[in-house]
C-alpha cells in the first residue's frame, strides 16, 4: 500500500502539519513515511499530528519512523502527536508501552484543540 492522503470528500479541510497515513505501515511504506515526515518537521512547525485513522497494520519499521518523528520536533520544542489509532494498531503500541511515550488523541480535531489549549495556557 501507498502512503496516500485522505480523500478530498473529507468535510475537514487539509492541515499543513498533519500527515494523514492509509494501508499497512511496514518495511516497504516505511521511507515514504519517513520522507512526509522530515519534511513536514523541516518546517519546524509547532505540531505534528499523525493521523492514523485509515491504517490498518502497523510494524515495528513504522514505529521507529514515528519514534524518530516523535523526537525530532520535541528537540525543537514542538507537539507530536497521533490520532484516530484504530484498536489493532492501538495494541502494537500498548504492548511496547509506547502508549506512554506518544500523545495519542481519539481524532485530528482533538489533536489540534489540545494544541490549542496548550498554548492558551503557556
Amino acid at each position: 500500500m501507498r502512503v496516500t492522503p485522505l480523500p478530498e470528500s473529507m468535510p475537514r479541510k487539509q492541515e499543513p502539519n498533519v500527515l494523514p497515513l492509509n494501508g499497512e505501515i511496514d518495511l516497504h511504506v516505511s521511507p515514504e513515511v519517513a520522507e512526509s515526515l522530515r519534511l513536514m518537521i523541516a518546517k519546524k512547525p509547532k505540531q505534528v499530528v499523525v493521523d492514523l485513522t485509515k491504517v490498518t497494520y502497523l510494524d515495528s519499521s513504522g514505529l521507529a519512523v514515528l519514534i524518530e518523528g516523535m523526537q525530532k520536533v520535541k528537540q525543537y520544542g514542538g507537539r507530536f502527536g497521533l490520532a484516530g489509532v484504530q484498536e489493532d494498531v492501538k495494541h502494537v503500541f500498548d504492548i511496547a508501552r509506547l502508549d506512554q511515550v506518544f500523545e495519542i488523541y481519539p481524532d485530528v480535531d482533538t489533536a489540534l484543540a489540545a494544541k490549542q489549549s496548550a498554548e492558551t495556557s503557556e
